[in-house]
């Protein structure tokens, strides 16, 4: 596809979305478009690519958040998979479903519901994501702290490599052959290989049998350590939450009253559920808090997924009152995480020049671990300036501000999201001593470095 309005909007992601809505495409556009059947036909176009040393940059379900669907490259060919669309086999007996990388997780997951079964993943992009993205960048559902990410679901893939070879990774539940070579696949956005197939694990869905949580809490470091108790505990409710007052404040005006906001959601087996509700009880009754109504958190449990009418409300709003909003999100151990967030709202609010556009500066924790948990910090702001300069004066330097503070404190850059084009240049330091690790699976896979220039590694 060669349409010149498909390849403007083609050059850029949601990074980019405050330029997009405004017509401009200042990027390399790509030169065609080009949507496989089947992995033979993705091997065909990545050998020529490779031969003729053209730039590729893979995409599904085109929900990428960090410039990793950008054609940064002069000549770029973008490799859409989303007509691969097919799901292959759901295999009740040994609870798992083969799926081609174009299947919309929403059309995968109602399937499944029908026979009383789940994935387990349910990111906010769910009505558009598409199975391939999910494994190519890592991504984490809004139930992860029991069913856990991506990583943990898929049992076995197939992908194919910038020399056409198409290797698969056979479906077993475990095995100590080597080093678990899902791993080299899983969360390479693009910069490796391109997922075609993709096999996950099942679960039996009961939401009959779901509890609703909710309190308030004086302050995030009181929501942390209420997580972190839970948690370490054994228990593992599916939702584990505690948002800031000004991102509380966004999302629970109606009954935040200016504290945070904690919330859980136990599902799974009756007696499962009691279980971790009558913890999460024990737990919070420690603290000095305040009981939310269990049917305001199950109504804002309904209606956590963003879809298409969404992002077209969001640009409406982008046009009429130039605002928007944007998201960072980091991990830390348990005893880091605060701190991280504490520097994050005192650099910002301090030494950002442009502190006065913000409307709101906040976070939530939203992924739970034994060993510590995720921070996801929030910024909107007014924007006082042209459409191009909007990046460059207010994204970027909050989001290196954070990058910056996770990464003094131990923490992980980015937990969910990937490293895409924009936080490329904090790889090394985000890795350290292993980075030649990273460093050599490139060498070794796209030696001739055509696929997705500067994702990951930095170009």
């Amino acid at each position: 596809m060669t349409d010149e309005q498909v390849l403007r909007e083609s050059s850029v992601d949601r990074f980019k979305k405050y330029t997009a809505v405004h017509g401009i495409f200042d990027g390399p556009l790509p030169r065609a478009v080009v949507h496989p059947s089947s992995a033979e036909q993705v091997a065909a176009v990545l050998a020529f690519a490779d031969e003729h040393r053209i730039n590729v940059v893979p995409r599904t379900g085109r929900t990428g958040t960090e410039g990793g669907l950008e054609t940064s490259v002069e000549g770029t060919i973008v490799l859409d998979g989303s007509d691969m669309n097919a799901i292959i086999r759901i295999d009740v007996e040994n609870m798992q479903v083969t799926a081609q990388c174009g299947v919309p997780l929403q059309v995968l997951e109602d399937t499944l519901r029908e026979q009383g079964l789940t994935t387990g993943h349910s990111p906010q992009s769910k009505p558009l994501a598409q199975l391939g993205g999910l494994v190519a960048t890592r991504s984490i559902g809004q139930f992860s702290t029991l069913y856990g990410g991506i990583e943990d679901m898929v049992v076995g893939l197939e992908a194919v490599f910038p020399d056409g070879t198409i290797s698969r990774i056979k479906n077993v539940p475990r095995r100590a052959a080597g080093p678990d070579i899902r791993h080299v696949v899983i969360g390479n956005e693009g910069a490796l290989c391109f997922v075609t197939e993709v096999t996950v694990k099942l679960f039996k869905h009961a939401p009959e049998n779901n509890r609703f949580h909710g309190f308030l809490v004086d302050d995030v470091h009181t929501g942390i350590s209420i997580l972190r108790e839970v948690i370490t505990e054994g228990f593992r409710p599916s939702v584990a939450r505690v948002y800031s007052e000004e991102d509380a404040a966004q999302h629970f005006a109606h009954f935040a009253d200016g504290r945070c906001v904690v919330i859980f959601v136990a599902e799974g087996p009756k007696g499962i559920v009691e279980a971790t509700s009558a913890e999460i009880d024990r737990v919070v009754a420690q603290h000095s808090h305040s009981p939310v109504d269990p049917a305001l958190i199950e109504t804002w449990f309904e209606n956590l997924n963003w879809g298409q009418d969404k992002i077209e409300a969001e640009k409406e709003t982008m046009l009429a009152e130039r605002r928007l909003g944007y998201t960072t999100e980091v991990s830390a151990d348990w005893s880091s995480v605060g701190a991280i967030y504490d520097a994050v709202m005192h650099r910002v609010r301090t030494e950002y020049p442009h502190a006065a556009d913000l409307t709101m500066l906040g976070g939530h924790s939203s992924h739970s671990y034994q060993t510590g948990t995720n921070m996801y910090f929030v910024y909107d702001y007014v924007i006082n300036c042209e459409p191009r300069e909007e990046i460059e004066k207010y994204h970027k330097p909050i989001n290196a501000i954070i990058v910056e503070e996770a990464l003094r404190h131990g923490g992980s850059m980015v937990h969910h999201h990937g490293i895409g084009k924009y936080r490329a240049e904090w790889t090394e330091q985000e890795h350290g001593s292993a980075y030649p690790v990273l460093q050599r699976l490139k060498l070794a896979f796209d030696p001739n470095g055509i696929m997705n220039r500067g994702t990951i590694f930095p170009a």
